[in-house]
C-alpha cells in the first residue's frame, strides 16, 4: 500500500472514530435531559414547619403543596400524600423547598421530648435573626454565645459568654416590639422576629445566659469542627480599632 492510499485509509478511521464520538456525546445529553425533564410529584414545605407541629395542622394551613422535582432530586422516602403521617408531628423545623419526609416525623410526645444530656439542664432564649445566624442555628448546632452589653461606666462593649454550648431544639418565631430612640430623642418601634432556642447548660453556665439575657443583648457564632475560639477581654469604644 502506497503513502497516498495509506493516509486515506487513516483519515477514513479518523472520521469514523469523530463520527462515534459526536453520536455518543449527543446521545448522552439527550438521556440527561430527559432524566432533567421526567418529573415525580411530591409533597414539599412551602412555609416552616416548626418542631411539635403536626402534619394535620400544617397541611390545614397550607404550608405543604404537590410539586413536580426531576426524579434524580427526589428523595427515596418523600411522601405524595399526607395519609401515612396521620396524627404525627414534626420533630424538628421544616423549611420551605424540603421534601415531606416520614423521617422527620413522629408522635407527638416524641416531638416534645428533649434529649439533654446527663448532667445538662434545658434553657430557652429568645433571638433575633440576625443574633442566630439568619436562621443556620438549628436543633443539634453547636454555637458559642456573645454578650453586647453596657459597662459599669456606660460603655458598650462586646464579648464571649460562652465558648460552645449545643443548641437542643428551635422553637417557634414571634414578633416582638422594639422600641429605640434616635439622637434628637425620636422613639422608633419595630416589629421583629424573635426565636426561642433551647440550649443544653449546666448550672454555671444557665446563671450567666440568664443574667446576661436580662441586661443585654444575646448573639450566637455557629461552631465548626476546626473552629477556634477563646475567651479575652472583648471589644468596647477603646480597643474597636486596635
Amino acid at each position: 500500500m502506497d503513502r497516498r492510499k495509506l493516509l486515506l485509509v487513516v483519515a477514513v478511521v479518523v472520521a469514523l472514530f469523530g463520527t462515534a464520538l459526536v453520536y455518543l456525546y449527543v446521545e448522552s445529553a439527550d438521556n440527561r435531559a430527559a432524566e432533567q425533564y421526567d418529573t415525580v410529584e411530591v409533597l414539599t414545605a412551602v412555609s416552616p414547619i416548626v418542631t411539635g407541629e403536626t402534619i394535620a395542622d400544617a397541611a390545614n394551613g397550607g404550608k405543604i403543596q404537590r410539586q413536580s422535582l426531576p426524579r434524580n432530586t427526589v428523595l427515596p422516602s418523600a411522601v405524595t400524600t399526607i395519609d401515612s403521617l396521620e396524627g404525627l408531628a414534626a420533630n424538628t423545623n421544616i423549611y420551605p423547598g424540603e421534601q415531606i419526609v416520614p423521617e422527620k416525623f413522629g408522635g407527638v410526645g416524641e416531638s416534645s421530648a428533649l434529649p439533654i444530656p446527663n448532667g445538662k439542664l434545658a434553657v430557652s432564649v429568645q433571638l433575633t435573626d440576625t443574633a442566630r445566624v439568619s436562621g443556620f442555628v438549628s436543633a443539634g448546632s453547636d454555637v458559642a454565645v456573645w454578650l453586647n452589653g453596657t459597662g459599669p461606666e456606660g460603655q458598650p462593649f462586646t464579648r464571649l459568654l460562652l465558648p460552645e454550648v449545643k443548641v437542643l431544639a428551635a422553637g417557634s418565631t414571634t414578633l416582638v416590639s422594639t422600641t429605640s430612640t434616635d439622637q434628637t430623642g425620636a422613639e422608633t418601634t419595630e416589629q421583629l422576629p424573635r426565636t426561642l432556642l433551647t440550649l443544653a447548660v449546666d448550672q454555671p453556665q444557665a446563671e450567666k445566659l440568664m443574667f446576661a439575657a436580662t441586661n443585654g443583648e444575646l448573639s450566637f457564632g455557629l461552631r465548626t469542627g476546626t473552629t477556634k475560639i477563646a475567651p479575652n477581654p472583648g471589644t468596647n469604644l477603646q480597643n474597636l480599632f486596635s
